[in-house]
């Protein structure tokens, strides 16, 4: 493990690393090879019985995956199209997965997805064999063969929330009309949530491409988000604030535009999921191709520390495992920028390990 040296801290105006801050939690330990022959996996969201929903982002199909390793296909998502391949970059398809948290009295699973006309947020039912009773919550949300966002989760609040991205059109992160370059929070139904800032779906703004979301224990929402060329960020995440792209990438001093607390260059990071565990951020980034652990205190969040440097490759979604202290990890190598062949991808199941201090 290394302490990362490439990374600023909200409140210093340098990109050097603030001192090491310890805290009783738990450290990264054994990675094992949970289960292979996936392409271009992206979304993942857990069942009750603790299996877990995975998409692959390309070929639309939607699996279940067992804590023992056993995958079993339930469906293709409809109306889902993508443009990525090994020889095309894009990254539109089948993107976040949310199950819901009363699914075992509705049985519905949401996703977002890229159609023909646009991305989409949609509701099916899935009965633990079958998909079915597909049905469009929104759309109207400009899409790109970059630049698509597409983490979906569900908050403590029990509202979905969706990042997208600029699409390419980075005028359309400050356009307080527009879906895109946003953070959204819906019903399950479809409608605005309750309480949301401007009175529409929009939650936060100015961003760039988010990817990444994750509550902490106080139910503060942490997002990362992939820079142009100069910043990836991550940020502490409040309703109506405006997060500056594309007028600041990463910290700037422009009023009325709300800071990281803490950023990358994109050489070392370009960010996808984060997640929660015992006191820390992790977060799983693609050119960089290693995991960062970020240690939270409060608001602020202390020095990364890089793990799994080029070992497994580009790294898309992480999520902590419910009730075992673990992560499981999912790849993104075959695709245009990964280089590797169909079915090369895998999902890892990292351990948490007690430690007195780290």
């Amino acid at each position: 493990m290394a302490v990362s040296t490439l990374v600023g801290f909200a409140g210093t105006s340098s990109s050097t690393a603030s001192p090491p801050r310890h805290h009783a939690g738990s450290q990264p330990g054994t990675v094992r090879t949970l289960s292979t022959g996936w392409t271009v996996p992206w979304g993942l969201s857990w069942l009750p019985d603790g299996s877990a929903l995975i998409g692959e982002r390309d070929s639309a199909k939607l699996f279940r995956l067992t804590r023992n390793g056993e995958k079993t296909f339930i469906g293709t998502v409809p109306e889902a199209t993508a443009r990525g391949s090994l020889t095309v970059d894009a990254n539109d398809g089948v993107l976040g997965i949310a199950v819901s948290p009363c699914w075992e009295e509705d049985h519905y699973i949401y996703v977002m997805h890229t159609a023909e006309e646009g991305n989409r947020i949609v509701r099916m039912k899935y009965d633990g064999s079958t998909l079915s009773d597909y049905h469009v919550l929104l759309g109207g949300i400009q899409k790109s063969l970059i630049h698509n966002g597409g983490r979906l989760k569900f908050g403590p609040d029990g509202y979905l929330y969706a990042t997208t991205g600029d699409a390419n059109v980075s005028a359309t992160a400050q356009d307080k009309n527009s879906l895109n370059g946003k953070i959204l929070r819906l019903t399950t139904d479809g409608k605005p949530a309750p309480g949301n800032p401007f009175d529409s779906y929009v939650y936060s703004y100015g961003h760039r491409n988010a990817q990444g979301l994750t509550w902490d224990p106080q139910g503060r929402l942490w997002e990362s988000e992939l820079g142009q060329d100069t910043y990836d960020e991550i940020n502490l995440i409040e309703p109506g604030k405006n997060y500056g792209w594309p007028t600041c990438e990463g910290p700037c001093t422009t009023d009325g535009m709300t800071n990281p607390k803490a950023h990358w260059q994109p050489t070392d990071a370009s960010p996808s999921g984060i997640a929660y565990a015992d006191g820390d951020l992790y977060m799983a980034t693609m050119r960089g191709r290693r995991l960062y652990r970020i240690p939270v205190d409060g608001t602020e969040v202390g020095t990364p520390v890089e793990l799994y440097k080029n070992q497994y490759g580009r790294l898309r979604t992480v999520e902590k495992v419910p009730g075992k202290n673990a992560l499981w990890v999912l790849t993104t190598n075959a695709d245009y920028n990964g280089k590797q062949p169909a079915g090369s991808d895998q999902v890892l199941e990292v351990e948490l390990t007690s430690s007195a201090s780290h």
